[in-house]
């Protein structure tokens, strides 16, 4: 039967009476209703692979605090007898220097404290300021000075990068420096008497103190627990579109890396990310989150945040359904030119669709037409390969094979319908234009479903600006055409 279907197909196109009586004579032989065969397979769901940008804002003032304890309020204290406060005073006699006066001895009593530290920032350096204050008596000078006090200020910035090591271990490489803004001195018998060398004396062993210890109080961050937190939490379904279908997106994060940090004012945001399966699945039950895995060992990456979502658009044949039966209906209002007959209007019913072997759909029709005065009535079978073009919604139907119970003249003029220019055209059309609002509308419904979406402790701020239209396929499970969306995604850590 089929293969005299073939064979007669080209010259029926033609409109060859003799390729009528040859597909009546063909059919009469088989009278029973040639159904395709039903397919079982399902639907597959492949998972992508999506890399989640996953900023997290660590508190500034945790780092400003370990400097704090870094650094003693008191930087040193000094109370010493310095023999040579004033140096000799010298002449030039006969070429020769010489002392006119001895040196001038003196006990130097003083303090440096600094003030409270501020923290700021640009890109990754980040700047630690610590004002200092020194406070400096010269006493006992050559038995006339008794007390004269030296005041001066320094301004001491710790410059520094931070690092986050494999087992979550913050590090930090400082560069320390200063310089004093009022050098602290005295005045006396015309001389001038400076502190510096004795502040830098006591300075230096802070700086290499603060340059030793600043990486242990980084540690006090505790950058682990709110990285396993966000781990744990990001193994989850998310709802992404409630009804009409229900869609679920399952997240299993497997690899999380490190980008970097940025510090903008007082604002330290770590720069994280996250590889993660994403699974998407239509019209089931809400699915269970996936079981997590223990925190892994921090990566280094310089992938950029990339969503991959798979959004297939899978339609049920019994919704296709209704689709079908309104295009046919529109089309039953004009009448159809059969080679040999004339003008015939027919009127569809009882619709069935499912998905055949081979990728095929199966569309069975059951026609009835007035002919000749006479009411007749058949029911045919439409088995063909549904195809698109690249990126397209639009469906073709590629091999078209059409039988059906060929039992009497009713049969066989519901097989020239069917296989009437545009009949098989027409209900592609339908599958198409339904396809392309469901995929126009699933853009929508993913697009608002993903700008904004906490779980726990996390908003998940996703933005698909492009969709890609993969290849229709007929399975047992439905009618299926695979759509990619790509965008950028961010985690952001923000607790309730």
């Amino acid at each position: 039967m089929h293969s005299v279907l073939r064979a007669v197909w080209p010259s029926f196109r033609r409109g060859t009476p003799l390729a009528l009586l040859l597909l009546a004579s063909a059919c009469r032989q088989d009278p029973v209703d040639l159904a395709p065969q039903r397919a079982s397979d399902p639907v597959p769901a492949p998972r992508e692979t999506s890399i989640l940008s996953v900023p997290i804002d660590a508190d500034a003032d945790a780092l400003r605090e370990a400097i704090e304890r870094g650094v003693p309020r008191t930087l040193w204290t000094i109370n010493r007898r310095e023999p040579r406060c004033i140096p000799p005073q010298k002449v030039r006699v006969f070429g020769e220097e010489l002392n006119v006066t001895p040196p001038i001895g003196c006990t130097i009593i003083g303090e440096v404290t600094r003030g409270p530290v501020t923290l700021r920032g640009d890109g990754q350096i980040i700047t630690a300021d610590l004002p200092v204050h020194a406070r400096i008596s010269a006493r006992d000078v050559a038995g006339v000075l008794k007390g004269e006090t030296a005041t001066g200020t320094a301004r001491v910035q710790a410059r520094m990068r931070l690092d986050i090591r494999p087992d979550w271990t913050p590090t930090g490489k400082i560069d320390l420096h200063y310089d004093w803004t009022t050098p602290p001195g005295i005045d006396f018998l015309g001389q001038r008497i400076r502190f510096t060398d004795e502040a830098d004396e006591k300075l230096r062993p802070i700086v290499a103190r603060l340059e030793r210890d600043l990486p242990r109080e980084l540690a006090q961050l505790n950058l682990r627990a709110k990285a396993e937190t966000l781990w744990q939490e990001a193994f989850a379904t998310l709802e992404l579109n409630k009804r009409n279908p229900p869609v679920w997106m399952r997240v299993a994060p497997k690899r999380i890396f490190y980008n970097g940090y940025r510090m903008d004012g007082r604002r330290l945001r770590l720069d994280l990310g996250l590889e993660a399966v994403t699974q998407t699945l239509v019209g089931v039950p809400r699915p269970k989150p996936p079981s997590p895995t223990p925190l892994p060992s921090l990566d280094r990456s310089d992938i950029k945040d990339g969503l991959h979502l798979y959004l297939p658009v899978t339609s049920d044949y019994r919704t296709l359904e209704p689709v079908i039966q309104r295009a046919l209906d529109k089309r039953s209002g004009r009448p159809f030119t059969l080679p040999g007959i004339g003008p015939v209007r027919a009127h569809f019913s009882n619709i069935d669709c499912y998905g055949a072997t081979g990728g095929h759909i199966a569309v069975g029709v059951d026609i009835a037409a007035r002919v000749d005065g006479e009411d007749t009535h058949g029911r045919i079978w439409l088995a063909a390969r549904p195809v698109n073009a690249p990126n397209s919604p639009k469906i073709d139907f590629i091999d078209p094979v059409i039988t059906g119970d060929t039992d009497g003249a009713g049969g066989d003029t519901a097989l020239a319908i069917a296989q009437a220019p545009g009949f098989s055209d027409l209900i592609a059309a339908a599958l198409g234009q339904n396809f392309a609002k469901d995929i126009a509308e699933l853009k929508g419904k993913i697009g608002r479903a993903i700008a904004d979406k906490r779980t726990g402790d996390f908003v998940i701020r996703a933005k698909a600006d492009r969709y890609d239209i993969g290849q229709i396929h007929a399975y047992g499970q439905g009618l299926h055409l695979p759509v990619r969306a790509t965008g950028k995604a961010q985690i952001l850590y923000q607790p309730r």
